[in-house]
């Protein structure tokens, strides 16, 4: 992780740690699987995880969602008809 200030849009890193190979790829990662569970919490149990189709479109949403949060402190994901005619917002 880092630690950064901004100001007047510039910014500075004020100190750094932890794995040096995490990536953004292991980000998105989480995220979907995060989105997965939360998913499966507010539909009683429906799992999109099987659905190739649904994943990929969460996480395009994901990867959507964590540039914006590298540059703002909260991202929306949206997603209408995600899995079996369900929308996903967080």
């Amino acid at each position: 992780f880092s630690i950064l200030t901004i100001e007047d849009g510039i910014f500075e890193v004020k100190a750094t740690a932890g794995d040096t190979h995490l990536g953004g790829e292991d980000f998105d990662n989480l995220l979907v699987e995060h989105c997965v569970r939360d998913f499966m919490r507010i539909n009683n149990g429906k799992n999109l995880a099987s659905n190739k189709r649904a994943l990929r479109r969460l996480r395009t949403h994901c990867e959507r969602a964590k540039r914006v949060l590298s540059s703002s402190t909260q991202a929306t994901i949206e997603l209408d008809s995600l899995y079996e005619g369900i929308d996903y917002n967080t």
